[in-house]
């Protein structure tokens, strides 16, 4: 069997799951509601998750990434001393996970398709078929 390997930079995949955007044709839609994935892509028929979970791993990471930065202040002396002040550094660390939560899931899901390329799973249908950047150019 011979290896399917990306065509398109990593930092080109990435860039695509930011934008919720297909990893593999850039083109197709990630999202049909708000962080509920579409089972393949509408373009490429790029299958996103193989099996329920397969992003967890990412989107653990990713979202220790907001929370790095409430860590960071306490660790550089923030204090609350009041319930306000406590609430907004709650709201701090909480508004950028909400606003960015699509972004993030977009990026988990890139993730995990350059894990399928770069590590590969001969039972994974990615490697099957050739990787097709645009189906009108053959």
């Amino acid at each position: 069997m011979e290896r399917v390997a990306s065509k398109v930079p990593i930092p080109t995949i990435l860039l695509r799951g930011l934008r919720r955007r297909c990893p593999r044709c850039g083109e197709g839609p990630l999202f049909r509601q708000w962080i509920h994935a579409h089972a393949r892509c509408p373009v490429c028929d790029l299958q996103y998750q193989r099996n329920y979970g397969d992003i967890w791993m990412w989107v653990i990471i990713t979202d220790r990434l907001p929370i790095a930065l409430g860590i960071i202040l306490i660790y550089f002396g923030f204090r609350s001393t009041n319930w306000s002040l406590g609430a907004g550094f709650f709201l701090l660390l909480l508004i950028p996970l909400l606003a960015t939560m699509r972004e993030r899931q977009g990026l988990a899901i890139a993730l995990d398709y350059l894990w399928r390329i770069y590590l590969p799973d001969p039972s994974d249908d990615i490697h099957r078929e050739p990787y097709v950047l645009n189906r009108n150019n053959p």
